[in-house]
C-alpha cells in the first residue's frame, strides 16, 4: 500500500517541522543578517560590515540555501496532504513553489557574489568605490530577485490556503488566513517591481505579516495535531472513486 495513503500523519509532522525550520532561518537570514548588515543607501558602509562580518553574512547564506531544499520536500509534502482535496490545485500549488525556490535560488546566487567581490583579493587594484558600488549592486538585484519570487509564493500559498479551507481535516480559519497571506505576497512583489520605494517604505514588513502569522500557525499545527485522520482518508477515497469513474 501507499505509504502517502498510510501515514499521511508522518508527513504532516515533517511537513511542519521543516516549515518551522524554514520560518526561523528566514527570519535570521532577514533581519539578523541583512537586516544588520546592510545599510541602505551607502555602499561603502555595507561593505565594511560585510566584510567585517564575514561569518555572519556566510552563516545567513547556509541557512536560506536550506530553506531552499526544505521547499522543495515541504511542496511534496502539502502536495500529498492536500491532494485529497483537488489533485489538480494540490498540484498548481507545488509547482508554484518550486518556481518560488528556483528563481529565489537564482537571488541568491547574487548576494554570493556580492561577498565574492568584496573579498576576492584578485580585485585589490580596483578602486574600492567601484568594488563597494558593485556589490552594492548585486545586493540591489537579490533583493528586486527576492520579491520576484514572492509572486510565485503567494500564488503556491493562495493554492494551499483554498485546500485547506476546503478540506475539513485542516482548521478552515487557517485556510482563510494564508488565504490572506497569499494574496498579500502578491501585492507586495508587484508593488515591489512597479514601486519600489513605496513597497520598501511603507509596504515592508506590515504587508507580509499575515504570511508570518498564518505559516507559522499552519507548522506549528502540523507538527504538534496533523490532520484529522478519518476525514482526510474518506476525502482520499472519495477523490479516488471519483478519478476511476471518470476513466
Amino acid at each position: 500500500m501507499n505509504h502517502s495513503i498510510e501515514r499521511p500523519q508522518h508527513y504532516a509532522r515533517i511537513g511542519g517541522a521543516l516549515y518551522l525550520f524554514i520560518i526561523v532561518a528566514a527570519m535570521f537570514g532577514e533581519s539578523f543578517v541583512r537586516g544588520e548588515l546592510i545599510v541602505s543607501g551607502n555602499a561603502a558602509a555595507t561593505a565594511d560590515r560585510i566584510v567585517g562580518h564575514e561569518a555572519l553574512f556566510r552563516s545567513g547564506l547556509v541557512a536560506e540555501m536550506l530553506t531552499c531544499v526544505c521547499d522543495v520536500t515541504l511542496a511534496l509534502i502539502l502536495y500529498v496532504l492536500l491532494r485529497p482535496v483537488s489533485q489538480s490545485i494540490a498540484l498548481l500549488g507545488a509547482f508554484f513553489r518550486l518556481v518560488f525556490v528556483a528563481i529565489y535560488g537564482v537571488a541568491k546566487l547574487f548576494e554570493i557574489a556580492a561577498l565574492v567581490v568584496l573579498t576576492n583579493k584578485s580585485l585589490a587594484g580596483i578602486p574600492s568605490e567601484q568594488v563597494h558600488a558593485l556589490a552594492y549592486a548585486a545586493l540591489a538585484v537579490h533583493t528586486f530577485g527576492y520579491g520576484a519570487s514572492l509572486l510565485f509564493f503567494g500564488c503556491g500559498l493562495t493554492c494551499v490556503g483554498y485546500l485547506i479551507y476546503r478540506s475539513g481535516y485542516l482548521p478552515r480559519t487557517l485556510g482563510a488566513l494564508l488565504l490572506v497571506a497569499g494574496v498579500a505576497y502578491v501585492l507586495y512583489s508587484l508593488t515591489q517591481m512597479q514601486a519600489p520605494g513605496f513597497a520598501g517604505q511603507w509596504l515592508f514588513p506590515w504587508l507580509l505579516l499575515p504570511g508570518f502569522v498564518s505559516e507559522l500557525g499552519l507548522s506549528l499545527w502540523l507538527l504538534v495535531r496533523g490532520v484529522d485522520l478519518p476525514i482526510w482518508r474518506e476525502c482520499l477515497r472519495v477523490g479516488t472513486s471519483a478519478n476511476d469513474a471518470q476513466r
